[in-house]
């Protein structure tokens, strides 16, 4: 029996494609290894967004090589570099650019001999996750073209998933014992928009999911100039959506976003988030920032520092700026030095750092009903996640205590008692 390991890095819609992939492989003629030492095919699913993520593609690339087995690169480092690999990387015996990942099968046939690996279908699929949690992907690739962004060039132009089919996914997940589902795609709230009459949208596929039954439904990556009155207003009257809005922002400079090429300013941004807020008075707020963009000077920093001020996202997440080649930004002068990237960096995260203890201290005394995810093994105490935190490990950890016995996968409610810089503690509420 062939033995498969996949090695999957980046982002969640990364990840499905992996699960897509180990799917291919039908349990009575392969099986599906952690150890790199034993298999007979490797799988490295790469990422190729930003530097950081394209070396640690080339690294895992290599050490994935020292071993015996056969082994094939897939995913957007493949796509990105396809023709540069070809002819630097002699160590694998296959790369496949996502464009050609309809004849996957076939090239991995002819690779191993096997006739019995199966294509690529969004419906099937080997869950990565807990059996109790799991991505929806609802649409691929990205029409905003930021200048900062190489997506678009990587996974094409934005087109929707058909609805029944991703209804039917969401079926099967139920079926499988999902509990909840995060849904993720590059531009999240645009679905749907290369439909005739823009229809069904984001609202409707969310109010069919709804029926389905989930305990919970969470969306992540909201585009913030894209995000709807109706769309508000179905999260803050939904019990099984999360209260819960993932919106990066970038930045809040006007001249910058202009730059970067967003759709709105830094006055609409705010208008959103005090939006929100009244409309959804227990909304968590996440999001994303770039330090170091091309022309940011300290006045920019100034207005970015007020804006996280003003608006006091729970979570926060900031990268440096990554020049990427393909881009736009990639040619624009006054490119900003490394050191005072970093420098900017760590002065948005000590700021938020602080805004995110005061946020998490409102938590104390709250009841949260969520998921047990977990046990922390030092402390004996367990791991918790509700609409406060998403379950891609970049908000904060929530452990608490119980009287009695708990399997991952169990409902509960958690009261707060106890909070940190970016985590919460709490107790079993019964």
């Amino acid at each position: 029996m062939i033995k498969v390991g996949l090695v999957s890095l980046g982002c969640a819609k990364n990840r499905v494609d992996g699960e897509m992939m180990l799917a291919m492989f039908p349990h009575d003629r392969f099986s599906l290894t952690n150890n790199p030492a034993e298999a007979d095919l490797i799988i490295v699913n790469t990422c190729g967004f930003i530097e950081d993520a394209k070396k640690e593609s080339i690294d895992t690339i290599f050490e994935m090589a020292q071993y015996p087995a056969k082994l094939v690169i897939v995913g957007c480092l493949a796509e990105r570099y396809y023709e540069e690999l070809q002819g630097e990387l002699p160590e694998a015996d296959l790369i496949v650019p996502i464009r050609d990942y309809q004849g996957l099968a076939a090239y991995l046939r002819e690779l191993t001999g096997e006739e019995g690996i199966l294509p690529l279908n969004p419906l099937r699929r080997v869950l990565s996750t807990a059996p109790y949690s799991a991505f929806l992907r609802i649409s691929e690739g990205c029409d905003n073209f930021c200048s900062f962004c190489a997506i678009p060039h990587i996974r094409g132009r934005f087109h929707s998933r058909p609805f029944d089919e991703i209804i039917e996914e969401a079926k099967l997940l139920k079926e499988q014992g999902v509990k909840e589902i995060s849904i993720i795609s590059q531009d999240t709230t645009v679905y749907g928009k290369d439909f005739p009459g823009r229809k069904p949208d984001i609202v409707d596929l969310l109010k069919a999911i709804e029926e389905i039954g989930f305990f919970s439904i969470r969306l992540l990556y909201l585009y913030p100039s894209e995000i709807s009155d109706d769309l508000i207003d179905l999260i803050a009257s939904s019990k099984s959506i999360a209260h819960y809005f993932d919106i990066p922002v970038q930045c809040a400079s006007d001249h910058l976003l202009k730059a970067m090429r967003r759709h709105a300013d830094a006055k609409e941004t705010r208008k959103l988030f005090e939006k929100i807020k009244k409309r959804c008075p227990d909304a968590v707020l996440r999001t994303t920032l770039i330090a170091g963009f091309p022309g940011e000077n300290e006045e920019d920093q100034i207005e970015t520092l007020d804006f996280l001020k003003e608006v006091k996202f729970d979570h926060l997440g900031c990268f440096v700026y990554s020049r990427e080649e393909g881009t736009a930004s990639y040619d624009y002068p006054d490119q900003v030095a490394e050191e005072i990237k970093e420098q900017r960096r760590d002065e948005i995260m000590r700021l938020q750092q602080t805004i995110a203890f005061s946020q998490a201290k409102k938590q104390v005394g709250k009841v949260y009903e969520g998921l047990v995810v977990g046990k922390n093994k030092r402390s004996g105490k367990y791991l918790f996640r509700c609409a406060w935190n998403a379950p891609d490990d970049i908000d904060g950890a929530i452990e608490f205590s119980s009287p009695r016995p708990l399997e991952e996968g169990d409902i509960v409610s958690v009261r707060i008692t106890a909070s940190f810089a970016y985590d919460l503690e709490g107790e079993l509420a019964e």
